[in-house]
Formats: C-alpha cells, structure tokens, sequence
C-alpha cells in the first residue's frame, strides 16, 4: 500500500516525512530476520518486547505460519510465506523503501489489518528503522496488513503515526538498504527494474 502523506500515489499505505528529535531507542531485539533480496542481504533486529504484535505478524507472514489470504483471488493462503517473491514497490531517495505488498502495487495486503503499536522508547530520529505502513487515517486503527518499511534519513515528523518494530542490524545491511534506495525509478516510485525479496529467514534470539 502506497501510505503516504505527500498525496501523490494512491493512499493505500502511508509512510511519514521528517520534523523533531524523539528519544533514543532502548529495545533490546528478541528476533533477528535476514530479507534475502536480489540485490543482497538486509539483517533487521526485531523488537518484539515493544511491539509484540506487530513482530509476531511479520515473523508470522514471513514463514508461512500466519494465515492469509490473496488479495485478488481470496485464496487461503496459510503456510505460504508471504513475502516471498514481493518486490520493494516503492522506493523515495533520501526517505524510505517500502515492500511487502503481495501484489506489488501498493494495494495489497494479507486480508487483514491491525492496529498500530506505537512505542515511546522506539524512535525514527535516526536512519534505517523498520516500521509498518498503513493508510495514514482512522489514527491508526485497523490499517496495518503485510506492508513494511525502511527509513534512510531520520523521519521524526513519522513519529507517533507509524509502528516502529526493528531496525537494520549491521553496516553491510545498511549498504543494501542503501543500494535499494539508489535504483532508478519511474512513474508512483515504482524501480524500473524490480527488486525483490526472495525470501526471509527468522532467528529467535
């Protein structure tokens, strides 16, 4: 889903633009996921203390073990992990990469959604967070689904509109996240070649 506040893509999911310093993050990772994209590794640290379902969702959706449902064909889903094959649909320099779509348009979802869970010791006045889209309205009830994404700049304007569940776990992942953000694209963000994830592997730490 297409969340953001610039009103220039379809509203589906919305990601945040940046505005005042928060406090620093203190969550210690209670599970480690490795996206394995096309264009290499991206090691995120979970933070599952702080936000529990929103953790359990993304591990849930990453194995298969989470139920879903195809957005288009109203297929059960369950046991088919559901990032795999995804693309990052949407990609903003100097902002964020978003994925997790099924259908990789920025409208699709797992036939679900939950509330946010927002955190005061989880912060974006620092790059590389991992935080939920959802549709930017109802003040964040009921609009979150499988989409996902990873700052590149400190978003604090982002700051209370958007659950915040890990963050980029080391320096080569960061240079993934990075190279991401760097490809070319076209017409909604949309890369003119598709990145995609081929799938994600879940450590329980």
């Amino acid at each position: 889903m297409d969340f953001t506040e610039r009103g220039t893509v379809p509203a589906a999911l919305s990601t945040p633009e940046p505005r005042e310093r928060m406090g620093r993050m203190t969550a210690i990772a209670t599970a480690k996921a490795t996206i394995h994209t096309s264009l290499g590794d991206i090691v995120v640290n979970l933070f599952g203390n702080h936000a529990p379902k929103t953790v359990k969702n993304f591990v849930g959706l990453a194995t298969g073990e989470q139920a879903w449902t195809h957005p288009e064909t109203g297929e059960d889903k369950t046991g088919t992990p559901l990032y795999n094959g995804t693309i990052f649909h949407r990609i903003i320099k100097d902002f964020m990469i978003q994925a997790g779509d099924p259908l990789g348009r920025g409208v699709g979802g797992p036939g679900y959604q939950f509330d946010d869970e927002i955190h005061p010791e989880l912060s974006f006045n620092q790059p590389y967070k991992l935080a939920m889209a959802n549709a930017g309205i109802r003040m964040g009830k009921g609009t979150n689904g499988s989409q996902f994404f990873i700052t590149t700049i400190p978003t604090d304007w982002l700051q209370g509109k958007h659950s915040i569940f890990g963050e980029v776990a080391d320096d080569q992942s960061k240079k993934v996240v990075d190279a991401i953000e760097g490809v070319r694209t076209g017409m909604g963000d949309r890369p003119v070649e598709d990145v995609t994830i081929n799938s994600i592997d879940i450590e329980q730490l």
